[in-house]
């Protein structure tokens, strides 16, 4: 499968002409934020545009996620329209999606793709999304319980792929495209493998036509995925198991000719995990599946 590129998503380029308007106005914002305060303490009521961007900017430019948010916000809402109003929605769902607040990532792009969409960094919305997407959910289940993302619910991440294919097919030359085909590859390995364990699940309680249903499916909607090998096996024990020698020689072949080293043919796959590893919900991925 190809390696992840060493590519690091990150805010779209600043509108031409922003950038300048900000150095402007960078000694003043670095004078301190308390010399800007009004009567109620707000740092940044009454401020110029500029002034309030550049303290956002630096804060996102620092890992300070929430004060880069809640600066942007204060931006748009003072002023609704312009070029750095929309920088200012890009960069928040951005830092959004930076502090894991998934949810309102998500709808800050929505609102961003409603209002502009043909702004010329809507590539970048719908790569962001696609990011985010694809990680809810993802750190709790592979930081804390150790389970493969393959294992659960694949709303999200069918969205993300999604998100992707729209960067790859309709802005195939913008910057993002050859990272989202890369990320969509990933994906498609992930819903292969998930009806891979759906699959073994169905050969090892001898529910062998389902057994079968699944791994063709996995071979004609995911070809070349990690997991081919292993649906061309499962083809050959299923049909093994109802006692049709044809097919099961047909696969059998077939295997040797995709993967002439995997497992089967030496007649030790699936390996299925033991008893007690099954019902370790600390025990890692559960799955006669080692890739």
């Amino acid at each position: 499968m190809t390696q992840r590129s060493a590519f690091r998503p990150s805010p779209a380029p600043l509108v031409r002409g922003v950038t300048v308007a900000v150095l402007a106005v960078s000694l003043l914002a670095g004078a301190g934020c308390a010399r800007f305060k009004n009567r109620n303490g707000d740092a940044l009521e009454g401020q110029p545009v500029e002034t309030i961007y550049q303290k956002a900017h630096r804060s996102m430019l620092s890992g300070n996620w929430s004060t880069a948010e809640e600066a942007f916000k204060r931006l748009v809402a003072q002023y609704p329209y312009g070029p750095y109003t929309e920088q200012a929605l890009i960069e928040t769902a951005y830092a959004q999606y930076k502090a894991g607040q998934h949810d309102d990532a998500v709808s800050t792009i929505d609102r961003f793709i409603r209002t502009y969409p043909t702004h010329k960094n809507i590539a970048y919305l719908y790569y962001l999304r696609g990011l985010t997407n694809s990680s809810r959910d993802a750190v709790f289940l592979q930081r804390v319980w150790h389970l493969d993302p393959a294992r659960r619910d694949l709303a999200t991440p069918m969205q993300a792929y999604n998100d992707f294919s729209i960067v790859a097919e309709r802005y195939g030359n913008s910057r993002y495209a050859a990272d989202a085909r890369e990320r969509m590859a990933k994906l498609r390995d992930t819903f292969a493998r998930y009806e891979m364990d759906t699959a073994l699940y169905y050969l090892r309680r001898d529910a062998n036509v389902a057994a079968i249903d699944r791994a063709k499916y996995v071979l004609e909607n995911y070809p070349q995925s990690a997991y081919q090998a292993d649906a061309i096996a499962t083809l050959a024990s299923a049909y093994k198991a109802l006692g049709n020698t044809t097919l099961a020689a047909d696969a059998r072949a077939e295997l040797q000719k995709v993967d002439p080293n995997h497992a089967y043919l030496r007649g030790n796959w699936p390996d299925y995990p033991g008893h007690l590893r099954r019902l370790n919900p600390f025990g890692g991925d559960a799955s006669a599946l080692k890739h």
